[in-house]
């Protein structure tokens, strides 16, 4: 009963940290009462995936030696610090970015590590699934908290700034609550006794980097639109009563994706499965291309791209569980998640500043289909399965 508790507990974290996805939600109130431009909103955005990816590398290290209780409590205290702060910063740039860009963004690194972590073990013969259930909750945060604030903002009239504050108050308790319901299995050594005899290595070896290539160039592609979705759909005509819609579409097939993908994953294994998704992603964002397309087909599209982006968090995840083994895996993922980072922080600021220069985003949705397509090209001329050609082990 324990292991569920601890799941639930899990999830529930990751759907109040995964909100950090509903981000364009906020873009347009931004900018109509502070003057805060795309840019810069996604600058802010940007910031808080690359604090948070960073941010793993410590919080991994705290909780091999602290447990996840602690750890976690850490991320959903900074957390809510984070959008506190940033509901007193009356609208002010360097604050917001302060607040909302370092402080909560290290709340979700802090956060994010430790329900992956601690369900594959106390799950060991089901760490596929257990991640993609865990991974779902934070894609599925953005349903969550999009339409809490399209609520909060429409019809209770609350100012953009009083959000930040509902968010910090009330969501920062409830991630509170979920971290202290973690803990660690009673035999952790026992719980890990199933590990692939692959992974002797202790530092990343050639099959590493064509993961992280993979990852960087899916959440290039994904943070880019997720970040600017909302005046991106506008951009190509979707009606205003629609976008509240579309951002609950993306992180529903964001959710969806990430169990779908950890499926597929079981099946085809790692270099077949990121190839895959990743044409999958490119595909989908050609839709973005299209000017005054149908509504429902935009809406197809914009739940289809989310399912594309949320196949990054289980495949590369379970990548490096394939390559590497489970007992690397607080090691090395963080470490892949770092392409992660530099692509929260390049992708929504680069797609703002298209939009802003260009009045289009599509040369920014353009940009996103070559990353992503020299992505694929790297790994269809590079990594070879798992078992087949060089050896994980570095040291060979």
């Amino acid at each position: 009963m324990t292991r569920w508790i601890v799941l639930g507990a899990g999830v529930l974290m990751q759907l109040v940290l995964g909100g950090i996805y509903a981000w364009s939600v906020f873009v347009p109130p931004l900018n109509a009462a502070f003057g805060i431009s795309r840019s810069q909103s996604g600058f802010i955005f940007g910031l808080m995936i690359a604090v948070f990816t960073l941010a793993m590398i410590p919080a991994g290290r705290l909780l091999q030696r602290r447990g996840p209780r602690l750890t976690a409590s850490i991320g959903a205290l900074l957390f809510s610090a984070g959008y506190l702060g940033a509901s007193f910063s009356q609208g002010r740039y360097p604050i917001l970015l302060i607040s909302l860009g370092l402080a909560a963004g290290a709340g979700i690194g802090f956060g994010y590590v430790c329900p992956l972590t601690v369900g594959m073990r106390w799950f060991p013969a089901h760490k596929g699934l257990v991640t993609g259930v865990a991974v779902a909750g934070f894609g599925g945060g953005a349903v969550l908290l999009s339409s809490v604030a399209h609520y909060l903002m429409a019809t209770a009239q609350m100012s953009v700034l009083e959000v930040f504050r509902f968010v910090g108050l009330a969501l920062g308790g409830v991630a509170l609550l979920g971290a202290l319901l973690l803990r660690e299995p009673p035999s952790p050594a026992a719980a890990q006794s199933s590990q692939p005899p692959a992974a002797r290595s202790s530092r990343p070896a050639y099959p590493f980097w064509h993961i992280c290539a993979g990852m960087f160039a899916g959440t290039f592609a994904g943070l880019l639109t997720v970040g600017n979705l909302k005046p991106l759909v506008l951009s190509i005509g979707m009606p205003e009563s629609q976008t509240a819609l579309a951002v609950s579409l993306f992180a529903a097939g964001n959710a969806a994706g990430r169990i779908l993908w950890g499926q597929v994953h079981d099946r085809l294994r790692s270099r077949k499965t990121i190839l895959l998704s990743l044409g999958f992603l490119g595909f989908t964002l050609l839709a973005y291309l299209l000017e005054n397309a149908a509504g429902a087909f935009l809406l197809f599209a914009v739940f289809f791209s989310g399912a594309g982006f949320g196949a990054c968090f289980v495949v590369y995840a379970s990548s490096i569980v394939e390559y590497f083994g489970v007992q690397n895996f607080p090691r090395f993922y963080p470490l892949c998640f770092l392409g992660y980072g530099l692509a929260g922080l390049a992708g929504p600021a680069i797609g703002g500043w298209i939009a802003d220069t260009w009045k289009s985003y599509h040369p920014a949705v353009i940009l996103s289909l070559f990353v992503v397509g020299a992505a694929w090209l790297l790994i269809f001329s590079g990594l070879r399965p798992c078992g087949v050609g060089r050896s994980p082990d570095p040291h060979s």
